[in-house]
């Protein structure tokens, strides 16, 4: 295996997340509901992540900010835009894949 700088294992980290965030913002056809039941995370879930990294950091960020930065827009333009409602079935799913607290 390839040994990696401390340096180096962050940017192709950073690198990874702009590309996994620039794919989501492309298929805005793809629902949270259907990433949350199918990988258990969703947009929200790597905002938040964002989000708690930076507040660990000492930089605060609101949530507001946060989704932004990952949906590339105000997270209510982009629900407008591209959110369907959920079907029963997603729903369903979403009822029995849901993260247990």
């Amino acid at each position: 295996m390839t040994e990696l700088t401390p340096d180096q294992q962050i940017a192709f980290e950073a690198a990874a997340f702009r590309r996994l965030v620039n794919h989501l913002r492309e298929r805005s056809d793809v629902q949270n509901i259907d990433l949350m039941n199918l990988a258990g995370f969703c947009r929200n879930c790597l905002s938040n992540w964002y989000r708690e990294a930076a507040e660990a950091a000492g930089v605060p960020l609101d949530k507001e900010t946060s989704r932004e930065i990952v949906y590339g827009m105000p997270y209510d333009e982009w629900r407008d835009r591209h959110q369907k409602d959920a079907t029963p079935e997603q729903k369903a799913a979403f009822e029995v894949n849901r993260p247990k607290e």
